[in-house]
């Protein structure tokens, strides 16, 4: 997503454990974990401009993370089934002077879906690195969102849209 913005840009990992204390609110999670995440590559070239996030599926006010096997995603897929859910990215922008942390909500309506269609996608597209069990733009995305209110991207886990604003108005 960051090419198609046409910004010169390498990519650096880290593991970093995304824990996160009980008591703080669902919607606030991926914003904490993106600055958590920034924090991790410690300090900064000058002029270098780190950019970190992360992406949450929440559901009733629970957080959906990563499922760990098919039980598991065939489960959360299960719960999004007919309902409407909120995908939540939160991003961390820092510089050796700068620290500016956003969020972006955006809410997804799941079809009924039927118990073939979730063992399909779960089988065919192993969904176990993705927030909430899925991926919007793959096959489930297709043929089980009826329609988003927000920005498809941000359900794709970058809200891109914002991104671009905030790199305008703080590091143009």
């Amino acid at each position: 997503m960051l090419k198609s913005l046409d910004l010169d840009f390498s990519i650096k990992t880290m593991e970093v454990y995304e824990s996160f204390s009980d008591n703080m609110p669902v919607r606030e999670v991926a914003q904490y974990l993106a600055e958590k995440k920034s924090a991790a590559f410690g300090q900064l070239a000058e002029k270098e401009l780190l950019i970190t996030s992360d992406t949450t599926v929440v559901l009733d006010d629970e957080i959906m993370n990563k499922p760990a096997d098919r039980s598991e995603a065939l489960e959360m897929i299960g719960k999004l089934s007919g309902q409407m859910h909120e995908v939540v990215s939160g991003v961390c922008l820092r510089t050796t002077h700068q620290l500016i942390t956003f969020s972006e909500t955006t809410r997804g309506y799941f079809k009924d879906l039927s118990q073939a269609e979730m063992e399909h996608y779960v089988d065919q597209y192993q969904p176990y690195d993705k927030a909430g069990a899925y991926g919007i733009q793959e096959w489930i995305g297709m043929i089980g969102v009826e329609k988003i209110e927000g920005d498809y991207y941000n359900v794709m886990g970058l809200p891109v849209h914002q991104l671009y604003l905030h790199l305008q108005k703080h590091f143009a």
